[in-house]
């Protein structure tokens, strides 16, 4: 009977020490997972650590310290970084698109001043009596009057850069045969041969007259230097608030993208200005290159990416791109009377100004500095600052498919 009690007593201790330790343990399990979430909440600014402080008027909605995979998976979430990691993530998939379209619509070109030997063809053919006939089936033939019309058609059917609609699938046999008078309609021999003539005739003359377009490797590496400074500035704002190592290698790469495009920027209305003056061409790109490289030597020293160093870092950025001033107005003195200078020279000018405005926003932080905590999530000056560039860029864009329609059809 002693027995049976104690082992009853035993019992009932060892199932009273099992619920504590079931207890301590999920106590414990709770603890650790609450101790997960608020490790990995949002925090404010005045709990960064030194090398996160970057702006004090962004007071809350940080990510510090946090391991890969939940920074990864952050990209999703919302915080003060989400808006900047998507503004130029969202515009290198936009420059990755103008790059594959850009290079799928390379144009088959026309020399205009040779089209002028096709009246000549049909001269010979023993057709010069029927030329107003033809002219009037055939607008977009080039005898001497028309030429003026044909060079308007094609500045308005290339903004697009896609072959003149004029010259494109002529079908001359069918085409003349189609617009000669009633006593050629019923196509004897000797009409058909006629025919043939002008058709061969005019075939080998168009056949020399599709040049090559010009070489786009510079406009190519313009958006090559885009695409790099969207895709790294993106990578930097998602990335840097893991480890202090890690902060520092993804802000060197954001400013070697930011010089990256600057310097890219300047190699299509370079290369495209001064293309038929060489000495000219490679002093401006060796010059630009050259300044690109030294500032990004300049950026990997560790002072350059401390908060005191932002209005330096600005006024660097923007000094290379008002670098570019003498080339423009190189190429304004040189080309003042081709519209296209004017028209590449206006574009330049609004990509200047959104880059412009774009460094004094940044520089000056507003408008957070005015209302500070306000902007944390959407609004503040460094996502203004994206979007700016992003605009300049394509900008500078635009600017370039003028300079490639340009030299494609008047060449030096």
């Amino acid at each position: 009977m002693d027995g049976l009690k104690q082992g009853l007593e035993h019992a009932n201790v060892s199932s009273e020490t099992m619920e504590k330790h079931t207890g301590c343990s999920s106590k414990e399990g709770k603890g650790k997972r609450l101790w997960k979430k608020v490790k990995y909440q949002l925090v404010e600014y005045h709990s960064l650590p030194g090398y996160l402080k970057d702006n004090e008027y962004i007071v809350g909605h940080y990510r510090s310290e946090w391991p890969l995979k939940q920074i990864l998976l952050s990209i999703f979430t919302i915080h003060n970084e989400t808006l900047n990691v998507w503004t130029h993530l969202i515009g290198f998939f936009f420059f990755l698109s103008l790059t594959i379209y850009t290079a799928m619509k390379v144009p088959r070109v026309v020399d205009l001043h040779s089209l002028q030997q096709i009246p000549d063809v049909l001269r010979r053919a023993d057709l010069h009596k029927l030329h107003a006939e033809l002219m009037t089936c055939l607008p977009s033939l080039p005898h001497m009057p028309d030429l003026h019309k044909l060079r308007e058609e094609l500045k308005t059917t290339l903004p697009s850069m896609d072959l003149l609609p004029s010259l494109q699938g002529w079908n001359f046999m069918e085409v003349l045969y189609n617009c000669l008078p009633e006593r050629f309609s019923n196509g004897n021999y000797t009409d058909v041969c006629v025919l043939r003539s002008v058709k061969e005739d005019v075939a080998n003359i168009i056949a020399p007259l599709m040049v090559r377009p010009i070489t786009r490797w510079p406009f190519f590496v313009f958006l090559g230097g885009a695409m790099f400074c969207l895709l790294a500035s993106s990578t930097c704002h998602l990335l840097s608030c893991h480890s202090e190592r890690l902060s520092y290698i993804m802000l060197r790469l954001d400013y070697a993208g930011i010089a990256a495009l600057i310097s890219t920027s300047f190699y299509p209305p370079v290369y495209y200005s001064f293309m038929c003056n060489p000495f000219f061409c490679n002093l401006y790109m060796v010059f630009i290159t050259v300044l690109g490289v030294a500032t990004i030597l300049f950026s990997l020293l560790p002072m350059f990416q401390t908060p005191e160093f932002r209005t330096i870092r600005a006024s660097l950025f923007l000094g290379m791109g008002l670098s570019g001033i003498a080339p423009i107005f190189h190429k304004l003195i040189l080309f003042w009377h081709q519209p296209e200078a004017l028209h590449t020279t206006g574009y330049e000018i609004l990509m200047g100004l959104l880059y412009g405005l774009g460094a004094l926003v940044y520089a000056t932080r507003i408008p957070e500095r005015w209302m500070p905590g306000k902007f944390d999530i959407a609004g503040h000056s460094h996502q203004l600052f994206h979007i700016l560039v992003v605009a300049g860029a394509y900008t500078h864009y635009r600017a370039g498919l003028v300079y490639l329609k340009w030299r494609d059809l008047y060449g030096c």
